[in-house]
């Protein structure tokens, strides 16, 4: 549909759109009163304070606008395509709603203009004339003009409103009062408002500085959106803050404080105009009424683009309100549904409660779109090419505000705001389950803080001296499709304390054919392990050889950015095929400093209830410190919740006493969860070797771990592996250098 829609709208509509709602209806029925209580420069900091928001967010949309083709939708479409549909579709919904409302609002500001006719109603008949009266038949006009005319007489009519609005501002600049002429006014010696009011003021006018984004919504009708939102965007947002500084000036220097903030006169600026009794009230009809129909047209425009990408839960409703009317496409049903929603806040009528929900809707879109800003800048994709380009800070700067903002407006307020969001986020990440939350912005912004974490790794390694030691593991494995207890040990280690990279095995030699299948199973292996809790990075290895591979895999850098310290291999003990080849490169990975471990896995069922038994031996005391911290390592793991670590130490009968004072204190000193009834000291006994008592007491063990020496495997080979037949999994582990436990 949108290829075959005619753009009409150039950038004029853009900038007059956003302008006439900025110098809108708070202009002129609150900047008075914010100038009484906070005084000149407490009004200036809330303009500075405002456009901390709304400059970085202006400048956010002018940057992705001449990234990416823009089409209909504004905001919601910038939003959707940068941070995923879901997310998109969450906060163009807020986004609708506020935009729906704000026709309310404006509308509803708009009665004031007739404040002579209820005051006359009141002293006449003595009655209160409800602003329903003024405003439904107003909300119904203005529906019936967009309604029939579409969005090109609404331009026409805002052009119209846009230039009474200027000649009432003019008029008013012009204007003087006797305050002005008997008081001389100085930037230094202005006076005081109170400063303790400022956020509620700045809650109240902030409406105010949501226009700059009303003609964004218009990006589906612009013949060049890339050009015509970033120019008419920034210079709507700069003019209206240039003209809000000289509003502030003008009523400080022509009335004084008290005046401003006195509730009769709401509308001070009209004692302050040429012809003000006239032109001001006529001024704020014009810009009420152009801000309306700004938000008129702009918010079918963003519920049709929802619409478009099937963001309800019904094709109908998504096919009801996607359909226009005209080549242009004009959102006839989306514009019937924005009506009935902003009637309904016109019926109900509170000014202020309906200020509230647009200002904290608002910030969400604002916040928003400097995030997405920084997060490409941060992220520094090739593809993201804007021919105009902000700054990283300034985006930071806006989001930051943004957040901040709201929670200083009403902390309540912000928090119900941010939970109806991820509500309804849950809500359309459910049945729009095949649509991904977050798309590559998230991505490339980890990739680049991956990659500066890394390098400050690196740089810093040989400065950081003898760190704490923590496992940072790697596993080789052919077998991953076999049996996956390799995996398990593996992400144990890797859940808490330690990180572990998982290495399948495809022997073969490097070509197209082995490549795709180095991708599939790497794929496959993905799916398997993701609904396991995986904390392990996994990938696939092709090499002609398990020597070859070994080699490659412990030149790998670790994942975390730590050097990988811990080689992990794995064999099945009821078919020990691999067993040899294990033995056969120990030699390789031991000349790397690598900390050893060789897991024998069992078909038996891992009985974590059983616990985890650590077995130290008499010539086991190189291996013993890493024996006890890998245990308390696996246990930081959830399936070994429940289970308790059982140190048995096997020494000479004289060494007893000894040996179990050392355990107690190591245990007690390094804070181990090891209680002193969990440590048995066993004597040697001549008839009786350590695997057969091993057999003895670990026999259901959910882990057992076992240490081995390079001496040993290098005379006796596989035979150290063996003789645990009554045993389940172990884990022999062979450590390179002594552990410290403090």
């Amino acid at each position: 549909m949108a290829g075959t829609t005619k753009k009409s709208f150039g950038t004029a509509p853009v900038f007059f759109t956003a302008i006439a709602t900025i110098l809108g209806a708070i202009l002129f029925l609150r900047f008075g009163f914010a100038v009484g209580t906070l005084g000149f420069w407490g009004v200036i900091g809330v303009i500075l304070l405002g456009h901390m928001v709304t400059i970085p967010t202006a400048l956010a949309i002018s940057e992705i606008a001449t990234n990416k083709r823009v089409e209909g939708g504004g905001e919601y479409f910038i939003i959707s395509r940068s941070f995923g549909m879901n997310i998109g579709a969450t906060i163009g919904f807020a986004l609708f709603i506020s935009q729906a409302i704000s026709v309310a609002f404006y509308i509803i500001a708009f009665t004031e203009t007739f404040e002579f006719l209820f005051n006359w109603v009141s002293s006449r008949f003595e009655f209160t004339l409800p602003r329903q009266v003024i405003s439904i038949p107003a909300m119904i006009g203005l529906s019936v003009l967009i309604l029939k005319k579409g969005a090109s007489v609404g331009m026409k009519t805002l052009y119209f409103v846009v230039a009474i609005l200027l000649i009432s501002l003019l008029l008013f600049f012009l204007g003087s009062t006797e305050y002005a002429t008997t008081n001389t006014f100085s930037l230094t010696s202005v006076e005081k408002g109170d400063m303790g009011q400022f956020f509620l003021v700045f809650a109240i006018i902030f409406p105010a500085f949501t226009g700059m984004t009303a003609g964004v919504g218009l990006s589906g009708d612009l013949k060049k959106p890339g050009k015509s939102i970033p120019i008419g965007t920034i210079l709507a947002t700069v003019t209206g803050m240039i003209v809000y500084f000289f509003i502030v000036y003008k009523l400080t220097a022509s009335a004084s404080l008290e005046t401003l903030k006195d509730p009769s006169k709401q509308l001070a600026m009209a004692d302050i105009a040429l012809a003000g009794g006239f032109i001001i009230p006529l001024g704020l009809a014009a810009s009420t009424f152009s801000s309306a129909i700004g938000s008129i047209i702009v918010a079918p425009r963003t519920l049709q683009a929802l619409a478009g990408d099937a963001s309800f839960p019904s094709k109908r409703i998504n096919r009801f309100i996607h359909r226009g009317r005209g080549e242009t496409n004009e959102p006839f049903n989306a514009t019937l549904v924005t009506v009935v929603i902003a009637m309904v806040f016109v019926i109900i009528g509170d000014v202020n409660k309906i200020a509230g929900i647009i200002s904290m809707f608002f910030m969400v879109t604002y916040g928003s779109l400097c995030l997405i800003s920084f997060l490409h800048h941060f992220g520094s994709a090739p593809s993201y090419r804007p021919s105009f380009r902000s700054r990283w800070y300034i985006s930071l700067v806006g989001f930051v505000a943004s957040v901040w903002v709201m929670f200083k407006i009403d902390t309540w307020f912000a928090m119900a705001a941010i939970a109806i969001m991820v509500l309804l986020y849950l809500y359309i990440n459910n049945y729009h389950k095949n649509r991904k939350g977050l798309v590559s912005i998230f991505t490339n912004a980890l990739f680049q803080l991956n990659r500066s974490l890394q390098v400050y790794l690196q740089q810093t390694r040989k400065s950081r001296g003898n760190n704490e030691w923590r496992p940072s593991a790697i596993c080789i494995s052919r077998d991953s499709f076999r049996r996956d207890k390799a995996f398990q040990l593996l992400n144990w280690i890797s859940y808490k304390y330690g990180f572990g990279t998982y290495i399948h095995l495809i022997e073969d030699y490097y070509s197209h054919s082995s490549s795709q299948k180095s991708s599939q199973e790497l794929d496959k292996l993905i799916r398997n392990f993701k609904g396991k809790g995986s904390h392990v990075y996994v990938d696939t290895m092709i090499s002609p050889s398990y020597t070859s591979a070994v080699a490659q895999s412990i030149q790998l850098p670790g994942i975390s950015g730590m050097e990988n310290n811990m080689v992990i291999f794995e064999f099945d003990r009821g078919a020990p095929d691999n067993l040899q080849e294990i033995v056969e490169n120990f030699a390789l990975v031991n000349a790397g400093n690598f900390d050893v471990c060789i897991f024998g896995s069992s078909e038996r069922t891992i009985n974590f209830k059983n616990g985890i038994h650590v077995w130290i031996r008499s010539n086991d005391y190189e291996n013993s410190h890493l024996m006890i911290l890998l245990s308390f390592i696996i246990q930081g793991h959830p399936a070994w919740k429940r289970s308790e670590i059982t140190i048995f130490d096997v020494c000479k009968k004289e060494q007893e006493e000894e040996t179990r004072k050392n355990l107690e204190h190591l245990v007690q000193t390094g804070r181990l969860p090891i209680t002193s009834k969990n440590i048995q000291v066993i004597s040697e006994k001549p008839d009786l070797n350590a695997r057969a008592l091993i057999r003895e007491h670990s026999a259901h063990a959910g882990l057992t771990i076992i240490g081995f020496h390079a001496g040993l495997l290098k005379h006796e080979g596989p035979k150290i592996f063996q003789g645990y037949d009554e045993v389940g999994n172990i884990l022999f582990v062979n450590s390179h250098s002594q552990k410290e436990i403090d």
